[in-house]
């Protein structure tokens, strides 16, 4: 099935381009959440016609994504957990964890990408999608207490003025 993309889609394509998905994935995923458009000929007609428009608002979203980012650019959010005396969790941080504590930041748990489960205490990179085109990393501390967290960014810290060159 073709469609045509409203949006920038890692790995897909960027706006305005015809894009061959297979049938389930424009109906379940695309096509439901507004980001593509049966690739007919009246649909490409009304895409060339908002196209300005689509645009102008795509920009708009990215700025403030962009502003959110520079924000939160070395942030880093902790959380506090039981753990047994090993650091392993009892249970995992989740996306919907670090998205309630960056709610005053209007980040959702769909913005959360964690690439691997956090289950263990330490310190754990995650990456933050705010729009198709922006995104960063974000130092998630995942501690036993807040006493736990604040020595464990202090450390980090301690290893980041020694080595300028690292990023978390």
């Amino acid at each position: 099935m073709e469609v045509i993309l409203l949006q920038r889609i890692e790995k897909l394509g960027k706006m305005g381009d015809v894009v061959k998905v297979r049938p389930g994935y424009a109906r379940n995923f695309l096509l439901p959440k507004k980001v593509a458009l049966r690739a007919t000929k009246e649909n490409i007609a009304h895409f060339d016609r908002e196209k300005a428009s689509l645009e102008k608002l795509n920009l708009k979203h990215k700025e403030e994504a962009e502003t959110l980012a520079k924000r939160l650019e070395g942030a880093m959010v902790s959380l506090i957990r039981q753990a047994s005396e090993g650091g392993q969790l009892y249970g995992s941080v989740s996306a919907r964890d670090i998205a309630d504590a960056l709610k005053q930041e209007h980040v959702t748990k769909s913005n959360v990408r964690i690439d691997h489960p956090i289950k263990t205490i330490g310190i754990h990179a995650v990456r933050l999608q705010l729009h198709p085109e922006v995104s960063l990393n974000l130092a998630v501390n995942v501690a036993m207490s807040e006493d736990e967290a604040k020595s464990q960014a202090k450390t980090v810290e301690a290893v980041k003025a020694e080595d300028p060159g690292l990023t978390s």
